[in-house]
């Protein structure tokens, strides 16, 4: 989502404009000063200034980037446009609208990805990817805030990290196969809520010898 710059930009609205840019060059040249001149060049924006936004280099270009996914399919996809449809739905809709968006540059994306495995980046790419997960539960409308908040977002970036492994390489028509391989998995995630739902309710329901204790102690109560 390229954005216009104003007069006067910030390092940030530089950052945000020049992000999809970068991505674009980034199939050719890959995540460096390459892709960041040539962005910077396309926008009008003086390159070691350009360089000033991404202080840590091609990191924080894939950064960038990234961000630049979630802003635009919180766009296509606001919460309250979410929210008429049921769980399994949103969650779905958002993984196949970033692999959308993703699909014009696979090419980036795998070198972003050769970027972020890289063992010095090993953390920075564990927060991106729970960035992903985060802001498509909020999206999805999650409040959870024990540790149900925890393991949703855990299990949605394996979903999502295991369905860009099969999209990187996927020849079929229209990624029928990327999405064959995301309804799978999605369907595996809500059986598994499904029984925690259960067990759940089952651990309520389960006779309490303390509180029957307490009834023979106090009977009025």
């Amino acid at each position: 989502m390229a954005s216009i710059l104003p007069a006067d930009p910030t390092l940030d609205e530089i950052r945000a404009a020049l992000a999809p840019l970068i991505a674009a060059s980034a199939a050719f040249d890959g995540f460096g000063d390459a892709a960041l001149a040539d962005a910077a060049a396309r926008v009008g924006v003086d390159a070691d200034v350009a360089r000033l936004a991404f202080p840590g280099g091609g990191r924080d270009m894939v950064d960038a980037w990234f961000a630049d996914i979630d802003a635009v399919m919180e766009t296509r996809w606001p919460a309250e446009k979410l929210a008429t449809l049921k769980i399994r739905e949103r969650i779905t809709t958002l993984v196949e609208t970033r692999i959308d968006l993703l699909a014009p540059h696979r090419e980036s994306l795998r070198r972003a990805l050769a970027l972020l495995a890289l063992p010095t980046n090993a953390p920075h790419a564990a927060k991106l990817g729970w960035r992903a997960a985060d802001h498509m539960w909020r999206l999805a409308g999650d409040t959870a805030t024990d540790y149900n908040h925890y393991s949703k977002r855990a299990i949605l970036g394996a979903v999502y990290g295991s369905t860009m492994a099969v999209f990187l390489n996927d020849e079929s028509e229209n990624l029928t196969d990327t999405r064959a391989f995301l309804a799978r998995r999605i369907d595996q995630v809500m059986r598994f809520e499904s029984w925690k739902h259960r067990r759940a309710a089952r651990s309520i329901e389960r006779p309490s010898l303390a509180r029957f204790v307490g009834r023979l102690r106090y009977p009025g109560r």
